[in-house]
């Protein structure tokens, strides 16, 4: 496939630009840097602001799937006017993991203990997750990272478990991924699409 990976100079972005080309895929990279995109056989770098949505639409207008990994001062309104300009019907959404819930059924972020300092930053990848739940026309889907998501080894298949709207832990109560194991669960929805309209996770 060729795919549009949206703030590829980025931590996950950049992870998820090496996967698919691990793979076989052809990646337009876009960033507002497109120098710090990973420099790789297979990928094309461009420069574009992603909240002028008619040249973002331009620029994506030849692919088959678009990643976003970009932080969520970009609205769902703006993305997927783009991609819904540009024709293309996959989207794929780097999201956060505050709109999972925990054991007992409640969202992590109106949870006792969640740290109210940190509420300004991820109440945007809520609000965007319940725009995307309302969207009929494309095909999206929302992938929530761990509670703890770090630069780290790739640890490959199987080091990994998927969840749908629970926070995944471990026997000790934690969640965390690194980000090249992030691209590997973000990469294999993009080729089983097994989460069509639909949020997953993953984590250790």
């Amino acid at each position: 496939m060729h795919v549009a990976v949206l703030g590829a100079s980025g931590k996950g972005g950049s992870e998820i630009v090496k996967e698919l080309v691990a793979r076989g895929h052809t990646v337009l990279g876009i960033a507002r840097k497109p120098e710090a995109i990973p420099s790789l056989d297979g990928v094309k770098a461009k420069a574009c602001d992603v909240h002028d949505t008619p040249a973002l639409a331009e620029a994506i207008k030849c692919v088959d799937a678009v990643i976003s990994a970009v932080h969520f001062d970009l609205t769902c309104d703006e993305l997927l006017g783009a991609v819904k300009q540009a024709g293309v019907n996959r989207l794929l959404v780097m999201g956060g993991a505050a709109s999972l819930k925990n054991a007992d059924g409640v969202r992590l972020y109106d949870a006792p203990g969640f740290p109210e300092e940190i509420k300004p930053y991820v109440i945007g990848g809520i609000h965007f997750l319940d725009a995307l739940k309302q969207e009929q026309e494309v095909d999206w889907t929302f992938f929530s990272p761990a509670m703890l998501i770090f630069v780290g080894d790739r640890l490959g298949p199987g080091s990994f478990r998927l969840g749908t709207e629970e926070l995944v832990v471990d026997a000790e109560g934690n969640s965390k991924i690194s980000y090249a194991d992030y691209a590997i669960a973000m990469v294999d929805e993009l080729e089983q699409h097994n989460h069509s309209r639909a949020r997953f996770t993953a984590a250790y």
